[in-house]
Order: structure tokens, then sequence, then C-alpha cells
């Protein structure tokens, strides 16, 4: 039985094995049936199809929302563009390989964009400037924060001394960042490429490499590139794998300049901005366009659409072979402001044509400034034309480092060999003289000499070597050098005796050396900084044209051998042989605009304006000047312009209108006689005799017509025409007296900050902008009354108050916005300004009688008397210092029987306020129709000559 069952389980046995050989049979004829129909029959179908499928999203760019002024006037805009972009989508064998195909890659297309007039998107923070040299176009935190880009640090505190580079990170040069960038990090062979064109791959692979760890993110490397080029690339698509072309928009202003300064302009997303955003929206990218300054910036979220998405299958090399589902984005929202464009721009230009018209009224052919001693009066000091020549040249209109570069005219060339030795020699005198055992004094060296040993002392000081805090003021050696009866050499080495000096602060140096031995490292420190420091070398070319080894009609002729000027051999040539004269030459081109006074960087080279409705108190004009274009900040960064622009010192950057603070002079003196009169000190009626100095405070201020003349017995009204100071002073004086009969400084500062406060002169005014907080003065009422101790406003907070001085109290919020819609023009806010509070405890006898005066004050100026429409201001000359100008302002409004038109405005360094109301004058008749007014915009220099009308 045992052998029936064995005998069925081995035939089983094999039948399984019988038909699992034929299944293994079957299924293998199969097999071989369908490799030969794929590889044989359909082989040469499939072998021309394949293609290897990726599925990517990828983001589709919302438009940025247009900005407009109030009549719908379009500022700021996006125009159709071609971009150029890469994606890295290909596989390498090695570094090298990578390197080499990229490099090669890029170089192809920067060759074929210069050809077609186009240029890379440099947004870098390095550029090579005129002599061929890197230089960094940042500074400051900034600058850090470029550096830990650069060396892939996430904060600027990781920066650290880099063992592998031999270096410092947060100290690393230019030069250090380009050689690490060009032959370390991405083998930019120097032997095949140029400076020039190793520097722009360099940047382009920088770029890339941010956009590396985000998958899919095409880097764009030109903007607003040319049809010859967006053709190249599409019809080089194949030889150039992840080269694409873009249909994108580059941001646009209408007339830049005058807006800048409110507006700003945009740029790719810094780091920080990185951070930030994409920690809330995962659609931000590296590549994004974010507002940077002004009104782009705050209103950034408004002006931001919504990002679409689109599906797209792409083969092996990122060619698109299918596109999937899409969701179209949406356009960011519009931005209307409470701006006038036709005023802002006309605003603009004439405070342009005035500063300039000044400049030339001020301006005499010598080299130092001087003033009539029998004068006492800063509107008679003169501003010396060789400041102007030397302003060419430090304030960067001419290019210092492009003087020796290759294609440099012989003048050129020859200016710089000049400068050279000029500087050469300055450090010889000055080793010669930190050497020597016993230096001429101070007052003995000249005005060259004190400058270099002014500028030394200072520069220990910024760099810490030299602790001022140290410094024992009664110590008698200090005092022999404030006297100038010190060498500047025995002035250092009592210093480090005294340990004012710490030797430890320099490199290389021990606080263990000796005396001897210190102070020979610390000349050695000096002079060593020196041959390298910029500010040193500017103030070596001052002294260079002051002392004519260089010539102001070369400096003049070199404006055409640059560029700065359009080509004219003619006059150029007369300029170079002496046959035309420098300073008529200046003369000339600034009367025609040709220089202008944003150019120059003189003291005397700035002004701002804020114009209101009082009725509303709305915003309808905010000027700065200098201002800059704005198209060249935006999109793609000009290193240089930018560079250019922080270097100047007139600051286009800054904005005058809200930032800068000076003393109100006597605009404030409508403050001080709603103080008085509320307290009551004085009354309407109250008189004062004019006595020109007061007595009765230590210092015996005058007032501003003495010794000339003085006013005489005057009331409040009569006192704001003539802008007494010292009946103001009187007023100062008896506030302080109030509490208790006796003279209190604090309880008169009090009062007048309590009234000052009515105004909000202590707050910001509310605009969207950067903006300064002003502030009232803390000390001396006498002074204070006038406009002037530590009072310290901006131009915006003038406007405010002046607009509350016309509307009899009503203090506004501010804002620069109208409203903001989306882009089909529907309305989703509104703004305006709010009243912040209402000035209830002046009677409108007292407003009444305060704007009498200040119509009799324009009623007494020239400029003003027969003007088409009736003004009412206040003037206002605030001294900043015994050494320059003052600073000329105005308040105003305008028709004076039923003001419509209310504005502040300042002109820094003007030497007199006659100036600032001059422009007044005109800004209020271009608003409100004047012909005369409107014909002169754009004109050229206003020279107004001076009013004899002081305050």
């Amino acid at each position: 039985m045992a052998d029936f069952f064995q005998k069925i389980r081995d035939r089983l046995a094999g039948s399984r094995l019988e038909i699992l050989l034929t299944l293994m049979m079957i299924f293998a004829a199969v097999l071989l049936a369908r490799l030969f129909y794929l590889q044989i029959i359909r082989g040469a179908y499939y072998q021309n199809n394949y293609k290897l499928r990726v599925e990517k999203t990828q983001l589709k760019d919302a438009s940025r929302g247009n900005i407009y002024d109030r009549n719908g006037n379009l500022l700021a805009y996006n125009k159709l563009a071609y971009a150029v972009t890469i994606e890295d989508t290909a596989s390498y064998k090695n570094a090298a390989e990578k390197n080499r195909t990229l490099n090669e890659k890029l170089a192809e297309i920067i060759e074929k964009l210069k050809a077609n007039g186009d240029h890379i998107k440099n947004n870098f923070s390095i550029f090579i400037d005129g002599s061929g040299e890197y230089q960094f176009s940042v500074e400051g935190s900034a600058l850090q924060r470029f550096r830990a880009d650069i060396y892939g640090r996430s904060n600027v505190n990781d920066l650290t001394y880099n063992k592998k580079l031999g270096y410092d990170e947060s100290q690393a040069t230019a030069n250090q960042i380009m050689d690490y960038l060009i032959q370390k990090r991405f083998s930019i062979d120097l032997n095949r490429y140029d400076k020039e064109t190793a520097y722009e791959i360099a940047i382009l692979r920088f770029e890339m490499s941010l956009n590396s760890y985000q998958k899919y993110i095409a880097t764009e490397i030109a903007t607003n590139v040319s049809d010859k080029t967006a053709a190249y690339i599409k019809e080089n698509a194949k030889s150039l794998p992840g080269v694409d072309i873009k249909e994108t928009t580059v941001r646009n202003y209408a007339d830049a300049e005058a807006f800048s300064s409110v507006i700003g302009y945009t740029g790719t997303i810094s780091t920080e901005e990185f951070n930030r955003k994409s920690a809330e929206d995962k659609t931000v990218a590296i590549t994004d366009q974010v507002g940077k300054a002004g009104l782009e910036q705050s209103m950034d979220e408004q002006l931001t659409g919504k990002k679409g998405t689109k599906t797209v299958y792409v083969d092996n090399v990122g060619t698109p072979l299918q596109v999937g589902a899409s969701k179209d984005p949406v356009a960011g929202n519009d931005v209307y402001l409470s701006i006038d464009k036709d005023l802002q721009v006309k605003t603009y230009k004439l405070l342009e044509q005035e500063v300039t018209g000044v400049i030339l009224t001020k301006m005499s052919n010598t080299k130092k400034t001087s003033t009539d001693p029998n004068a006492g009066n800063y509107a008679d000091k003169i501003l010396p034309v060789y400041d102007i020549y030397i302003q060419l040249v430090n304030n960067h209109m001419i290019d210092v480092d492009k003087l020796n570069a290759e294609g440099a005219s012989d003048l050129e060339r020859a200016v710089a060999a000049k400068f050279d030795d000029h500087l050469r020699q300055s450090l010889d005198r000055l080793k010669s003289q930190l050497q020597s055992d016993s230096g001429l004094a101070y007052r003995s060296l000249g005005d060259e000499g004190q400058d270099y040993a002014t500028y030394i002392v200072k520069k220990l000081k910024a760099d810490a070597v030299f602790n001022a805090d140290k410094i024992d003021n009664k110590d008698q050696m200090q005092l022999r050098w404030a006297n100038q009866d010190l060498s500047v050499n025995d002035y250092l080495k009592y210093a480090l005796k005294k340990n004012w000096i710490d030797i430890s602060k320099i490199p290389g140096l021990s606080k263990y050396l000796d005396t001897d031995q210190a102070y020979q490292g610390l000349i050695e420190y000096i002079l060593g900084n020196l041959q390298a420091d910029q500010d040193f070398a500017a103030l070596s070319r001052r002294y260079t044209i002051l002392n004519d080894e260089v010539s102001p009609n070369a400096l003049c002729a070199i404006l055409y051998d640059q560029g700065v000027l359009p080509r004219d051999d003619s006059t150029r040539n007369a300029l170079a042989s002496g046959s035309l004269s420098a300073y008529g030459f200046i003369q000339s081109k600034l009367r025609s605009l040709e220089i202008r006074p944003g150019q120059l960087g003189l003291n005397l080279s700035t002004a701002s304006a804020v114009v209101t409705d009082p009725r509303t108190g709305e915003i309808l004009a905010c000027v700065s000047y200098p201002g800059y274009d704005s198209n060249q900040l935006a999109n793609a960064t000009d290193s240089s312009y930018y560079k250019k622009l922080t270097q100047s010192s007139s600051r286009p950057l800054f904005n005058y209108a809200t930032q800068q603070k000076t003393a109100p002079g006597s605009t404030f003196k409508p403050v001080t006689t709603v103080a008085g009169i509320s307290e009551g000190v004085i009354t309407a009626s109250t008189t004062i005799r004019d006595e020109g100095v007061f007595t009765k405070v230590s210092n015996h201020p005058k007032c501003w017509s003495y010794p000339a003349f003085t006013h005489g017995t005057l009331n409040a009204q009569e006192a704001i025409r003539h802008s007494c100071n010292y009946f103001f002073y009187e007023v100062g004086y008896r506030l302080a007296c109030k509490s208790g009969g006796a003279y209190n400084d604090g309880a008169g500062i009090n009062l007048i900050q309590k009234y000052a406060q009515m105004f909000a002169l202590d707050q910001k005014t509310g605009v969207e902008i950067p903006e300064a907080e002003s502030s009232i003065a803390t000390q001396y009422p006498v002074m204070a009354a006038i406009g002037q101790s530590d009072n310290n406003m901006t131009t915006v907070a003038l406007a405010r108050y002046a607009t509350a001085v016309t509307n009899n109290g009503t203090v506004y919020q501010m804002t620069l916005l109208d409203h903001v819609s989306d882009s089909n023009g529907n309305v989703i806010q509104k703004y305006s300004p709010t009243v912040k509070s209402q000035i209830t405890a002046v009677s409108s006898d007292t407003w009444n009688f305060i704007h009498v005066g200040m119509r009799e004050v324009v009623t007494d100026m020239s400029t003003m008397r027969n003007f088409s429409v009736p003004i009412a201001g206040k003037t206002g000359t605030a001294q900043s210092s015994t050494s320059t100008a003052s600073h000329g302002l105005f308040i105003g409004f305008a028709p004076y029987d039923n003001p419509t038109v209310c504005l502040a405005v300042r002109i820094p360094y003007a030497y007199e306020s006659f100036y600032a109301a001059d422009v007044s004058r005109d800004i209020i008749g271009c608003y409100l129709g004047d012909a005369a007014s409107n014909a002169l915009v754009g004109t050229g220099a206003i020279q107004a000559g001076s009013s004899g009308h002081g305050d």
C-alpha cells in the first residue's frame, strides 16, 4: 500500500514540474516576442520618440501693482520685456567638468549680450571701477551681509577666520572675494577670459548658486534684453540647454528724480527679506523683486500680487513636452497717492533752479571764504569758486580712477600725476614731522598742515586707537593742544604716555612696548593707513587744487574728456589752452543747469518742500532735492551708479523733506506768540521796545537788524511782520518768569514745549516713508522763543505746523496716500488725513492777527509784493554754526483770504531766508495757475538777488 501512494506522489511531482516548465516556456516565448516587437519591429520608432518625462511645477509671476498720483497719472508701472534665464539641468562627471561647461556657456551668452548692446543683470556689491580695480558698492552692515552671503554664512556674526583662505572673512577685501569666487569656487580660467568677462561669469555663477537649493528655479541673468538676443537664445536652444527666454516685466518710473524720495524703487530680495517672507509664503523665491525704498517698500504687500502655478512635463534636458494644470496669478493692487504729479515735478525743478541761483549769487572768483567784519551777517558770506573746482573731483563728477585708465587723455594723465605727486610729498612731510623731536606747533603749520594734523587725530579716534573718553580736558598739555600751542607729534607722544592711545588696538603691536617703540609703531600705522585712505587722498587733492598745481581749466576740460558734458571740442580746447576762463565756464554751465547743485555736493546743494491743502491736511507735494534716477536702481541695480550715490556729499538717497532736522528759526515765532498770549505774559496790544541787545540773559543775544538799526516799539503783529528777535526774546523771558517772578529756565522751556506740542512739533507726522522725529527745545527759553536753542524739526513737521496755523488750529495725522484699488479698479482701502487734535486754547482774534502779521511779512518783500496771488508767510533763518552759512526757511499759505494751499520750504546753507521765500512764491504760483511762475519752470538758474529783509 505504501508503494502505491509513493508512485502516485512521484507522478504528481513530475507532472507539476512539466506544468511549471511549460508555463515558463510560454512566458519566455511571450517575452521574446514582445522584445522582438519593441526592438526590431518598432525599435526605430521608440528610439526616435523616447523621452524622459519629469513633472515639475513652475511658478507664474504676478505683475506688480502700479502707482498713480491723485489725478490718475502713472508714476510707477511695469513694462513688458524679455529676460534671459538659466537653469542648470545637466549632469556632470565631476566638479571640474561642471565648472568648465557652465563657464563656457555663460561666456558665450555674455559675449552675445554685449554684441547686441545688452548686459547681464548685476546686483552684485562689487564693481570694476574706472581704473579696472574691484570696489565695494556698499558699506557698513550691508557690506557685512554681502560677505556673509559670499562665504555661505547665515548670520554676519558667523563670519570667522578662514584657515583655508588665510584671512578673516569679516574683513575680506573686494580683491579677496573676487579671487575666491573666480579661482577657488568656480575655477574660471583667467588665461582664457579677460578680467571683465571672468568677473561677469563669477557674478552669474554666484546668482545661480543662490537658487541651487530651490528645485526648478531658473536664474535671471539678463533683463530687458533686445529682440536680437531673444531670437538668438530661441534659435540656439539645443546648444544652450537650460537657457531660455522668459517674458517678464521691468519696473519703470516716470519723472524718477522728482519722485524718488517718495516712491523709492524695487530690487532683488535680500537674504534677510527672503528668510522672513518665505517663512510665511512658500511661493517666495530668491529671485523675487520687492520694494527697497519709499512707498515701494512700505506698500510692498499691497503692490505684490499672488503667484500662479503651472505643471509642466519636461525631458531629461529640460525641454517642455506637455503642459498640465495651471492657476493664473493675481495682479498686485494699485496705489494712488495724494500727491499732484505736476506740482511735484515743478516744485523739484524750481528748488533746483533756486539753489543754483543762490550759488551763482554768492559765488566769487576766490579761494577762501571771507566775511565783511563790519556786517556781522552771514548773508554777506561768499562762496569761493575753488570750492566748486574741488568738488568736481571730490564729489566724483570727475572720476579719479579713470584719470590713468586705458584711453585716458594726456590731460587726464597729467592731472593724475599731479595728484599722485602731491599725495606722496604730503606723506613724506608728515613722516618727517611725526619723526621730528621738536615739530612745529599746530598754529604754525598753515592750513594744509593743520588739516592733516586734525585728520590724523580724528582718524585715530574713529579707529578706537585714541580713546577720546579718557582725555582729561583740564590737563595742561591737552589745553595747549586745544589752544594750538602744541605740535601733533608731541601731542601724540603725550597721549601715549597718558594711555589715551591704546597701542594694543594696532595689529601686531603690544601694550608692553616702551614709549619710543610704541610711538614708532604708531607712526608706521598712521602712514600705512593714510596711503590707502580715500578721504585723506581727497584732502590731498583739495590742496593740490588750492595750490594751483592742477589748474581749474584742466579740471573743467576733463569734464568733456570723461563724457560728463556732451562733446564740444571748441570749448574743451579753449579751456585746455586757457583762452576761456574756468570761472566764466562754471557760471555759464550753472546758469544752464548743465552742471547741477546735486552733482557738486557743496553745503549749499540741497533743498526740500512739502505742500499741503490746509482745508483737508492732504499732502500735495513732498520734494527732496537732489533725487536720483530710480530706473537705474530698480530691476538690476547699477552698482557703480549706486556707489556714486552713496559717496556723494549731497546724499541723494537721503530724504531731506522727512529726515533732515534743523532749527526752524523765525518760522517758530507764531508758536511763541500763541504761548505768550495764552499764558497772559503779552496781549495783542502789548508793546515792547527793541533795544538791539537783549541784556536780561547772560549771552546777550542781538536782534538780527542790530547794529544797523532797531525796530523801535512793536506789538505782536508788528513783531511777526518785522521778525523782531528782541520782541520774542522778551516773550521767552517773561514765560520763564511767569511762575514766580524770577527767571526760571526750566519753567520757561516747559511752557514753550507745551504750546509747541499742541502743534505736534515733537512727533512724526504719519507719512508712510522713513521720517525723523522732530524735537522741541529743552533749554534756553529766550533762544528757543526765536526757533533756536536745540529746536530741531523736519520740513514735513513744519508743513503740518504751518497747516494748523493756516486753518486756525486743526492738526492732522498725515498720509501720502489716497486709496488702494485692485487691478479691476475696485477700491479696497481709502486713506485720508485724520484730525489728530484741535487747538482750542487760541482765540480767533489771535489767529487773525498772526495771519495779518504773516501777510505783512510778504508784502514787505519785493519779490512778492505785486504777485498775482496774495500770499501770507513767515521767513526763518536758522544758524547752525559760526563757520557755515545759515539755513533759509519759509512757511506760508495762499490765497490769503481763502487758503487752498500751504507749504514749508527749507534750503540748507542758503545764507538767508529770502531765497526760500522766493521759490515758495513760484511753487504756490504754479499750483494756483500763475502764468509767470509756470513759465519759469525749467528755464535755468533763478538769480533772485537778496531782499535785505532779515530774521
